[in-house]
């Protein structure tokens, strides 16, 4: 599978959470897939979408997912031990780990050769480290929503892009509606 066909499967288990996803294909493909008013799409920032749901999670008491990726987390490798350190039991941080830079070329990751971000997050101190294989993302998403632990899920999966259109919605409007969605 790749990280498209991945979003498509957990797109109705999404629907009832908080949503942070990463910028660039990901945050297309999850509009284009299931745009919700409960889904912020990082436009720019790579690398921040786990220290904003993070903040997000510490701030209520709603369940918050951010969708990353392992490009994205190698670039800001600051938050698995900022994340181990603010334990919030309302968080999954779930990094899609293709190996590769997806939303600039597929070009490789640390991720797709000697790093396993799993042993990485688990040498910060998260606690609750799961991976799993892209087809077993749905029932794995769905047990760290049930156990109201924080959760770091790696989902390893293939590199494989689709094409998708840009998000249009405003900035200031994706942020207004997820602001509203948060405190409903």
């Amino acid at each position: 599978m790749i990280r498209s066909e991945i979003l498509k499967e957990i797109a109705p288990i999404l629907r009832d959470q908080l949503v942070i996803c990463n910028i660039g294909l990901p945050s297309q493909e999850l509009h284009m897939i299931d745009d919700q008013p409960t889904n912020f799409y990082m436009l720019g920032t790579m690398g921040l979408a786990s220290s904003i749901g993070l903040g997000v999670a510490l701030a209520q008491d709603k369940t918050v997912i951010a969708i990353d990726g392992d490009g994205s987390v190698l670039t800001n490798f600051g938050t698995l031990p900022t994340i181990a350190n603010n334990v919030a039991d309302n968080f999954i941080l779930m990094i899609i780990d293709n190996g590769s830079y997806g939303s600039t070329g597929d070009q490789p990751t640390y991720a797709g050769k000697k790093t396993s971000l799993a042993a990485v997050a688990t040498a910060c101190g998260c606690e609750n480290v799961v991976e799993v294989q892209d087809k077993d993302c749905g029932p794995a998403l769905e047990a760290a929503i049930a156990s109201k632990q924080m959760t770091i899920m790696v989902v390893k999966c293939d590199s494989g892009n689709i094409k998708v259109p840009v998000i249009t919605k405003d900035p200031v409007v994706i942020r207004n509606r997820f602001m509203n969605a948060v405190a409903s």
